[in-house]
């Protein structure tokens, strides 16, 4: 997906919040942010690739700070708090346990901001508030029609925290004996979820954990290992979480592929790209 005039000001909170976590050196935030604002001087025009933008700008924050994962601890948090509520969300699935609320629960999960939430907070609530919300776009029966069709599956996660409801999702789909492959981040960006996130949060009794070869911001195909493209060549359905991944396939040509995005529409950017409203959750085949 191509930039819009909004994203100027979100790469610039991301920066300053990466700034934040990974050094307290204030004159050197202020060489960053100078760096920062001559890349986007040049590169900040229509037609610029919102992922790699926003990849180089995270990648410039590690390196010029020394600081290789600037998230590391959030990432912690997010996945130990979200562990504490996956009995909560099984408990509320008991009630109306459709493959529709698993992807409710598993889009809750691309909401939710697990490191931002005390144990005090009423995270029940608004699961049950977000299954009652329907989906903006609901592709429910193409899904299910792929599920039954194909007998293996590329899944594509986005955050921390957020897997561990993806896991509910996963399992739901392992009853359709589909062989799936779970794709996660080589290096540390943001709160993506890497391998060591994804084997703590129990993501491999899913299926077999793969890298995609990169550490960017969602998926950007001039970067991903040879490796994974050969994986992702081979897998006609994909499951994709979250808008980084979101932005990065619509780069691609996937006419040979069923694709399904599930997302929660975060920035208008997104929102006005799909065609839907801001905060609408989504899962639609494109």
């Amino acid at each position: 997906m191509k930039i819009s005039y909004e994203c100027g000001a979100c790469f610039l909170r991301q920066a300053r919040e990466a700034m934040d976590l990974a050094t307290d050196d204030e004159d050197l935030k202020i060489e960053i942010n100078n760096e920062i604002f001559k890349f986007l001087a040049t590169t900040f025009k229509k037609g610029t690739n919102s992922n790699k933008t926003g990849s180089y700008i995270h990648n410039l924050v590690k390196n010029r700070t020394n600081c290789p994962d600037p998230y590391i601890n959030e990432k912690k948090l997010g996945n130990e708090i979200a562990l504490k509520y996956l009995p909560l969300a099984k408990n509320i699935l008991k009630e109306n346990d459709t493959l529709e609320n698993r992807v409710k629960i598993a889009i809750v999960g691309n909401i939710l901001d697990f490191g931002a939430f005390e144990l005090g907070d009423d995270i029940e609530k608004f699961i049950k508030d977000a299954l009652g919300k329907d989906l903006a776009v609901k592709d429910i029966k193409p899904f299910e029609n792929s599920l039954q069709k194909y007998d293996k599956l590329l899944y594509l996660v986005d955050n921390t925290g957020e897997i561990v409801f993806d896991k509910l999702l996963l399992s739901k789909i392992k009853e359709y004996d589909i062989d799936i492959t779970i794709a996660v981040k080589s290096k540390p960006i943001l709160n993506d979820a890497c391998m060591e996130d994804a084997i703590n949060t129990g993501l491999d009794k899913f299926g077999e954990i793969v890298e995609i070869g990169a550490g960017t911001v969602g998926y950007v195909d001039s970067e991903i290992s040879e490796e994974f493209r050969e994986i992702f060549n081979q897998h006609k359905f994909i499951i994709s979480k979250g808008m980084g991944n979101y932005e990065g396939l619509t780069e691609i040509d996937l006419s040979n592929k069923d694709v399904y995005f599930l997302l929660c529409a975060k920035c208008t950017t997104i929102a006005k790209d799909i065609g839907v409203n801001l905060h609408d959750i989504l899962l639609f085949k494109k």
